[in-house]
């Protein structure tokens, strides 16, 4: 298990920059407007979402995990405790295939608990990415619809 923390930044290339560096790593994984870090040491997913309009730098906070059995078991407790926002079954979102469920925390904070499933989905649209450049970067690549709407993982 690793923590989550997805960012919206000014520049993408900036920030991959300055991250690499800072981590000693390259990114697991790079795309129009968006690249992660899946880091062993720290334990660390760092999610990078070109967006800079957005009105907060964190876009939110997450838990992966390696197995859908712990996805299923933090959805059943986050139930009990009546503070399960949504869940979702194999969807596609920031580029890979995800079983997840979501909390959101009083002051509005969204949290996801999740397992990648396909980290490599061979269908990708404007809904794999959010809004801003890397929607439009992926519109403009595969001819999606423009009135395509973000995933949940990516609001701002």
């Amino acid at each position: 298990m690793r923590i989550q923390l997805a960012l919206n930044v000014r520049d993408i290339d900036e920030a991959v920059d300055y991250y690499g560096r800072l981590f000693g790593a390259a990114p697991h994984k790079r795309r129009p407007g968006y690249a992660n870090f899946a880091l062993d040491e720290p334990p660390l997913k760092l999610v990078l979402f070109e967006n800079p309009d957005a009105p907060e730098r964190i876009n939110h906070l997450g838990v992966e995990v390696f197995d859908a059995a712990h996805v299923r078991e933090a959805g059943a407790r986050l139930a009990a405790a009546d503070i399960l926002t949504e869940t979702e079954e194999q969807a596609v979102c920031c580029h890979a295939e995800q079983t997840k469920v979501w909390s959101d925390e009083p002051q509005g904070l969204r949290w996801e608990w999740y397992v990648i499933t396909d980290d490599a989905p061979e269908v990708v649209s404007a809904q794999a990415c959010c809004d801003g450049p890397a929607a439009e970067a992926i519109i403009a690549a595969t001819g999606a619809s423009a009135a395509v709407s973000a995933p949940a993982c990516c609001d701002v």
